[in-house]
This record gives structure tokens, sequence and C-alpha cells, in this order.
């Protein structure tokens, strides 16, 4: 079995170009320093030979920068100096978002072929752009609509009257139901949107459920990540803003709103009717608890267990979360109360001798 030393096996993905690197400058904004030559791929710094372009954002791998054979790299202007001869520079006060995009010059996102699958279920009232690709084994439900440049992946089920935008990309195995999604949302692999919310009234001889009859409605550009679940809101809908990034393995309960450009990391909780600002970020394993508001900009630090409100550009953790330096404070004093127990129990040496 061969292993590939550079992104972009041929088998799986598709790849433009050579590109020059003026146009590649051009792209990102960023000026070139060095001759202008055609550049074929993109690579680590490590692995990269003449042919490819690299990226530097992190400080400490810039020793790897003094040694890469790459033909050009792009990079902040504080490593100007430590390019080596040869490589032509990028250069940007950005560069991992100019690595970003030129990744995806290499390799642009696939497009739609416009055909469906001869085994794709679709029902009659269905309306489907004819730009819109809909693979083997799909379901689509009564009165669906799916616009211009959308990809349906296998097997995936589109629910009765749920709406899709412009150039969505639903992923293989995913499910949505009662949802309206937006233009360019992708649903990745096994992701489970619009099913009912965890509600239920408690009688003293058990549950009653109550009817969910929310939706779930997601925003231009929001990405939702492989295994994640979205519940339809109760009377209420559920919102995830535009540009949000929901990882992998996420639960997202009934009422939750999260804003613009906010991040949920995976393994992550939220409970019902929570309200997380624009450009929050909530790290791996977080638990909220309902009913909250999470402020603008505010960051939830791993395992966090949060049960009260956190406000807008504060950052919080532990179990129960508090603001960061209280916790740091706290870990400090019980680190020196452990270590002067320890002290104290250790026999006194000279009364030994």
């Amino acid at each position: 079995m061969s292993i590939a030393a550079k992104p972009g096996d041929a088998r799986f993905f598709v790849r433009t170009g050579p590109h020059s690197l003026v146009a590649l400058a051009t792209l990102i904004g960023a000026s070139l320093t060095g001759e202008d030559k055609l550049v074929s791929g993109v690579a680590p710094l490590q692995t990269a030979g003449p042919d490819d372009i690299s990226f530097l954002d992190n400080r400490r791998y810039a020793e790897v920068l003094d040694a890469t054979k790459a033909g050009a790299v792009i990079i902040h202007p504080d490593f100007m100096a430590r390019v080596p001869e040869g490589t032509a520079a990028l250069v940007t006060p950005e560069p991992y978002v100019g690595w970003a995009k030129i990744s995806a010059c290499f390799f642009p996102p696939l497009v739609s072929q416009g055909a469906a699958h001869p085994s794709a279920i679709i029902d009659s009232t269905a309306i489907i752009d004819p730009s819109a690709e809909i693979g083997a084994g799909a379901v689509i439900g009564r009165a669906v609509e799916i616009g211009a440049g959308c990809i349906i992946g296998p097997l995936a089920v589109i629910g009765d009257g749920v709406v899709i935008g412009k150039n969505c990309r639903v992923h293989t195995h995913a499910t949505i139901s009662h949802a309206i999604l937006g233009d360019c949302v992708t649903i990745y692999p096994g992701a489970r949107i619009g099913q009912d919310g965890f509600g239920f009234a408690i009688t003293k001889s058990g549950f009653v459920s109550i009817p969910q009859l929310g939706r779930v409605l997601i925003g231009d550009g929001a990405e939702i990540g492989a295994n994640s679940t979205i519940d339809r809101g109760s009377a209420q809908d559920t919102v995830i803003g535009p540009g949000v990034r929901i990882d992998n393995l996420v639960q997202i309960g009934h009422n939750v709103n999260i804003g613009s450009h906010a991040v949920i990391v995976a393994q992550a909780g939220v409970s019902g009717s929570t309200t997380i600002g624009d450009q929050a970020m909530v790290a791996a394993q977080a638990g909220l608890a309902g009913h909250l508001n999470i402020g603008r900009g505010a960051r939830i630090g791993a395992q966090a267990g949060v049960m009260a409100d956190v406000a807008a550009g504060i950052e919080v953790l532990g179990a129960p979360a508090q603001p960061a330096k209280a916790f740091f404070r706290e870990v400090v004093t019980l680190r020196k109360l452990v270590q002067a127990a320890r002290g104290a129990a250790k026999p006194d040496q000279k009364k030994e001798d």
C-alpha cells in the first residue's frame, strides 16, 4: 500500500492548476517577494518541494521554515528574514487565511452534476432545481424545495416540506426534517436535524410528551458536523446563525439560538432555550444548562459545566464554570495546600538521624 507524502490524493480529490504565484498572491491580497513561477500543489513545510506552496503561521515551526524546499511560502512579514534562498514568499498579515484560500483554489469543492440517480426516491411534489444533484438511494419528501447547485448525498433523507437554499451540500446518511436551510450550508454525514426536542411534562405516573411544533432554521454558510444532532423547537424555532461551525458529535437542544459565526466543538451539549451570542466559542465536551444567555465572543473551556449566564467576552473554565482567572487562582491555591500537607506528613529527618 502506497502512502501519499503530500495532500490531495488523486483518488479522492480533484486538483486544478498549476497556478502562478502572481495569481495566487492576488487571490489572497499578498505581496510577492521573489520570482513568479508556476506551482502545482500545496504541502507542509517539511515535505514541500519546488513545485509546491506551503505556509507558516506558528512561531513554533520557524525552524522548519529555515530548511523547507518549498517553491513558495505564505508567511507573515515577521518571518521574511527566515525564508530560504530560492523560495518565493507571499507576504500577508493573515497567512493561515491565505493558506485556506489557496488550498481551496487547488482543490475546489465538488460541483453538482445536475442529475438524480435512478435509485433516488423523489416525491412528485418536490421542487428541485435542474442543476441540483441527488445521490443514490436518497429520499426526497413531499413539497421539498432544493435550490440550484445543491448536492444531496447517497442515502440522505430530506423530510416533507424542508427547504434547502442554493449550493448546499448534504452528505451521505444525513437526515433533515422540519427545517429551512439558507444558502451554502453543509451538513456532514450522519447528522440529524429537526427531530423531536427533549420535551415532556412530569406526572406522578410518568411522563407526558409535549408536541414539538417549532422548526430548525440554519443560516447561510453554516456547517453541521458528522453525527451531530439539532432538535427542532418546541413552540419557538431552533436557530443556527449564519457562518456557525458545529463540530462532530454535538447536541443542540430545542429552542437554542446560536448567533452568527459561533463555534461549538466536538461532544459539547447545549440544553434547550439557551442563547449563544455571535462569535462565541464552546470547547469540546462542555455542557450548557438550559435557558442561559452566553454573550457575544464568550469562550467556554473544554469540559466546562455552565450553569449560569456568561457575559460577553468572558472566558470560563471548570465545573461549575467560573471566570478563567478565578479558576486558575483556585488551582494554584489547592496545589499549595496539597504541597504543604505533603511536607507536614514527611518524618523529621533530624529525629531519624
